[in-house]
């Protein structure tokens, strides 16, 4: 068997591997945060769904994760839900930016398992 082939299957299954466990721990992540925020945490593992509940999460009409869906609007609507959202955490602006917006994995891991309280502001 040819070695390149075997090294091409073991680099895409290792990937497939890293993928889902760290879109379970992100999961479970998203999980927290909704729970903290008084929604139930399976609705983080719907996909559209979790977008309009995070979107109330930041203080806004579930209506308004429609704007996801348009092209460069998109990018400014995720801005602000990070930053509304940090706040109703209690977190300041720069936190929410790039760490609720830019790499939230992290930013969601602090807020789901750290101290911060959910307050609608």
């Amino acid at each position: 068997m040819d070695s390149n082939l075997i090294t091409e299957q073991l680099f895409s299954t290792g990937s497939v591997l890293t993928g889902i466990i760290l879109y379970v721990l992100y999961a479970v992540t998203m999980w927290k945060v909704f729970a903290k925020a008084g929604y139930p945490g399976i609705l983080a593992l719907i996909p559209i769904v979790n977008w309009v509940f995070l979107v109330k999460i930041a203080g806004m009409s579930g209506w308004l994760a429609l704007l996801y869906l348009i092209p460069v609007v998109n990018f400014v609507f995720a801005i602000v839900v990070a930053i509304k959202e940090g706040a109703n955490f209690g977190k300041g602006g720069v936190f929410s930016f790039f760490l609720l917006w830019l790499f939230p994995f992290i930013g969601h891991l602090i807020i789901g398992f750290g101290s911060a309280e959910y307050r609608k502001v």
